[in-house]
């Protein structure tokens, strides 16, 4: 008699869903865009270069165009335009990856770290409040940004060493910069831009933006010394616990290295390399080009201190370019969806839709309707300068038919224009230090989503604040 067994098969435990990878999300946002070039009627606004020799939209120019939708074969070309069109911008940041590259080979890095952490025992969270203020001073006065990114290889280190994580040190530097770039009161590229096309003097109203920029700081710095407390209590609570092990773990084989003269003189460089670039953005108007030039330099000087023969200089620089592949590569996708948006000549018509729907609310929410806007359209047009020509000369005689001062119209697009900069994959400094620092896109949106908030009803409450008082 045989008895009939049923074989129970082992419970297979739910998936967890994840999310998807940075180039899925941007790919799919490329369809998107795609697909609304077939949706959304084509047109344009007139531009014309002004005394600034800046190229700006002509005010009530607008006018209907022939559609234009992509196709299936351009959706895919998009990518490749895309990289084309952030070619600058992709390559500054190999260069910046290979030259420091060099710099870490050189165990200098290491040295340096292990020095400083002998003399910081027990002072460690005054770090953050100390270098935050300093980034933030900088994307403040300076409008640095990708400008920033080579003094994450040198302060992640030093923040795990003395007890946190990848986060706390990618932080100081992207958040610190981004707050002050933000809520800036004198930044060339984006107040100084956007005053300019407004007709206003130049730097005005800074009393206000410095008030705002102190109590935008502010709570930024208290998250992340909230976040470091925890860490520096738990280190298992870290968000990015293994990757910051790992770099612990190769900071610590070189435990016994001594900070030699070969290490202070490969410093010594990168210092004279970062005040030369200070100088040269303040006083000659440098950008990618010459920065990118300035860090090849250095690079080749601190192998040459170093004693490294010049094919081990080669390795090492491939080797940093390496580690900024992910973070490169997204500046030219995110670029994609740009390039679908105009060649679909859908641009000015989204623009030109968003600024007659702030033109219909009620004026006492039309301040904060060109704040929304100024949101939206960062979101596809991530450049604070080109943001400002292409928003500005719409957003100026709005202002003045809605009665809100063009103060508060300049004050709201330049939140608009700054928050999303250090969450959205389209944002290529941003993306870049975060590869630089070794953290995933969803890991860092996942620790400052509420801090994100935090900052668009900040910006929120400020804008209305310039209303209610009638900001010049």
């Amino acid at each position: 008699m045989s008895a009939n067994i049923e074989k129970v098969s082992p419970e297979v435990p739910p998936q967890k869903w994840k999310v998807p990878h940075v180039f899925v999300i941007l790919f799919s946002v490329i369809i998107i865009a795609s697909i609304s070039t077939y949706l959304v009627p084509a047109g344009g606004y007139d531009r014309v270069e002004n005394e600034q020799g800046r190229t700006v939209v002509v005010d009530g120019s607008y006018h209907a165009l022939d559609s234009t939708p992509v196709s299936f074969l351009e959706i895919f070309q998009s990518i490749h335009k895309g990289m084309e069109s952030s070619a600058s911008i992709i390559f500054y940041i190999f260069i910046v990856g290979g030259s420091f590259g060099i710099l870490r080979a050189s165990g200098a890095i290491e040295g340096a770290v292990h020095s400083i952490t002998g003399k910081l025992n027990g002072k460690e969270h005054f770090l953050i409040p100390v270098l935050m203020t300093f980034f933030a001073l900088s994307g403040a006065m300076l409008g640095l940004a990708e400008e920033t990114i080579p003094y994450i290889t040198i302060i992640v280190p030093l923040v795990i060493m003395v007890g946190f994580d990848s986060i706390v040190g990618a932080a100081i530097v992207l958040l610190g910069t981004s707050a002050g770039f933000t809520a800036a009161f004198m930044n060339p590229f984006t107040v100084g831009v956007a005053q300019g096309i407004a007709e206003i003097p130049i730097f005005s109203g800074m009393l206000l933006r410095i008030i705002f920029l102190v109590i935008f700081l502010g709570a930024s710095i208290w998250y992340v010394m909230r976040y470091a407390s925890k860490v520096k209590k738990n280190p298992e609570l870290s968000l990015v616990y293994n990757e910051s092990q790992e770099v612990l773990g190769s900071l610590g084989s070189q435990k016994n290295v001594a900070f030699t003269g070969r290490h202070k003189a490969a410093f010594a460089i990168l210092l004279i390399a970062l005040i030369a670039l200070a100088f040269g953005v303040i006083k000659f108007g440098w950008y990618l080009n010459e920065i990118a030039g300035l860090f090849i330099l250095m690079g080749i000087a601190i192998g040459i201190v170093s004693k490294m023969s010049f094919s081990k200089m080669a390795e090492s620089f491939v080797n940093g370019c390496q580690v900024l592949v992910l973070g490169a590569l997204v500046v030219g996708v995110a670029y994609g969806i740009l390039v679908i948006l105009q060649d679909g000549n859908i641009m000015d018509t989204i623009l030109y839709s968003l600024a007659n729907a702030v033109g219909a609310l009620p004026s006492q929410l039309s301040a904060i309707g060109m704040y929304v806007v100024q949101c939206l359209i960062n979101f596809i047009v991530p450049s604070g300068s080109g943001q400002a020509a292409l928003t500005m000369p719409i957003m100026t005689p709005l202002s003045d038919l809605v009665g809100v001062t063009r103060q508060t119209a300049v004050l709201a697009f330049q939140f608009g224009d700054g928050i999303s900069n250090i969450f959205t994959p389209t944002s290529g400094y941003f993306m870049a230090g975060l590869a630089l620092a070794g953290i995933s896109w969803i890991k860092w949106v996942k620790w400052i989503w509420p801090l994100i908030l935090i900052h668009y009803s900040l910006g929120a409450i400020f804008v209305l604040v310039a209303h209610l008082i009638g900001y010049q």
